[in-house]
């Protein structure tokens, strides 16, 4: 097992983390969901800490937990006073390798999710269209699944899938600790083979996914619906992230350009495509860019945009066309790079005073393929990006490249 301390003294709590090296995209065809329902049933308890206990535990001692399910990793943590964190040790490195799948258990839970999916994905029209989007955006990567899960096969998902899922995965060897605040390494260690130590050692386990092929064709996906008030466009394409490439495109060593290079287009009011869209223009209410270099796998760098009142969608696909165009044509400019650097840099400043969001960072940098010197190295590497790599590595995801566009609009009651 992995640990990993970051020291942070100036008040007595720490936040105490274990993360998982596995998340959706690790589920097995025809088993979306097994992952996320996990995440819910860890909370239901095992013999020594019967269901509930763990959680009054925690708010017993006025701390706070939470856990969550991605696509590369699952999490649990507890922010705590540093006198239980021993406690909370004992109790995390039970449910790793004792957790009961009581059957009645399952089924709230699974109805729990059944519902949470239903609320969050079924009742929204700009979530179905997301789905809908990543199944065209990643034909053969297990991205293309929605976290969460199908609503079929999560109604499918037997006990036996989840403890097979569990017994596999929840493993010292494919689980990282990390706890930051009020503690050291030397009165950490002991804390740790007094607990998770106790537990036998296991085969580190090799992730093994379906790649994504070179893709060739573009694709357009349309929902309409009638709960649509204010209809949407995007434009997606297939993107490097830190650790993986592109088959048959750009690769990896572009990830720190297209950072600086989303964040100069489309973050915020003072970038490009906002200026131009909602500021100059007015024919959007919103409109950006959105990459993240942090999956496992392949990421996605997207363009979008929300028309104005009375704007039809292919007036904004031209102004976004128009946007891409004149960014491969003359490129981003070096005062641009400069400011967004600053920018990137200080937040990077705010993460490490707060002693859970670097935490966070490391936990999970480490828990998605990457390693705690990429986290340390990462201002160094913002900072020597040039004008001239941000501008080829929009060339590189962008020009002739296929690409996925989502339209969300109303449908027409006529």
């Amino acid at each position: 097992m992995q640990v990993v301390v970051v020291s942070n003294h100036r008040v007595p709590v720490v936040s105490h983390m274990v993360w998982y090296k596995v998340g959706s995209a690790d589920e097995l065809p025809g088993k979306s969901g097994v992952a996320h329902l996990l995440e819910h049933l860890m909370f239901k308890g095992t013999k020594k800490f019967p269901s509930g206990k763990f959680s009054k535990k925690v708010a017993s001692v006025g701390g706070s937990e939470n856990a969550f399910t991605s696509l590369d990793y699952t999490g649990y943590y507890q922010n705590i006073a540093v006198e239980h964190l021993e406690d909370m040790m004992h109790m995390e490195a039970d449910r790793m390798k004792n957790l009961v799948f009581n059957p009645k258990e399952v089924e709230t839970e699974r109805l729990v999710v059944l519902e949470e999916r239903s609320q969050r994905i079924e009742n929204s029209p700009h979530s179905i269209l997301n789905e809908h989007l990543k199944t065209a955006l990643f034909m053969n990567h297990p991205y293309r699944r929605p976290i969460i899960g199908w609503k079929h096969e999560i109604k499918a998902l037997t006990v036996n899938d989840l403890r097979a899922f569990y017994e596999k995965w929840y493993t010292p060897s494919n689980a990282v600790l990390v706890v930051a605040g009020d503690i050291t390494l030397e009165k950490l260690k002991p804390m740790a083979d007094r607990t998770y130590g106790e537990i036998p050692a296991s085969k580190a386990i090799q992730k093994e996914r379906p790649s994504e092929p070179p893709q060739k064709a573009s694709r357009l996906v349309i929902l309409k619906d009638e709960r649509v008030r204010q209809g949407s466009y995007s434009r997606t394409f297939i993107a490097p992230s830190r650790v993986t490439s592109v088959s048959d495109g750009p690769g990896k060593e572009h990830s720190y350009a297209l950072e600086i290079l989303s964040a100069v287009i489309g973050e915020g009011p003072t970038s490009q495509i906002y200026r131009s869209l909602v500021v100059d223009q007015k024919i959007a209410v919103s409109a950006g860019t959105f990459y993240s270099s942090d999956p496992q796998g392949p990421s996605r760098f997207t363009f979008y945009a929300t028309p104005s009142s009375g704007v039809s969608m292919k007036a904004i696909e031209q102004a976004l066309e128009k946007e891409i165009a004149f960014l491969l044509s003359d490129g981003v400019t070096k005062k641009d790079i400069t400011r967004v650097k600053k920018s990137l840099l200080a937040q990077a400043i705010y993460a490490r005073d707060s002693f859970s969001a670097g935490a966070m960072s490391i936990g999970m940098a480490i828990a998605s393929g990457k390693k705690i010197s990429d986290v340390e190295s990462w201002p160094h590497r913002i900072s020597d990006v040039t004008v001239d790599q941000v501008n080829s590595a929009a060339r590189a995801v962008f020009e002739n490249r296929p690409s996925v566009t989502a339209i969300l609009e109303e449908l027409d009651k006529k």
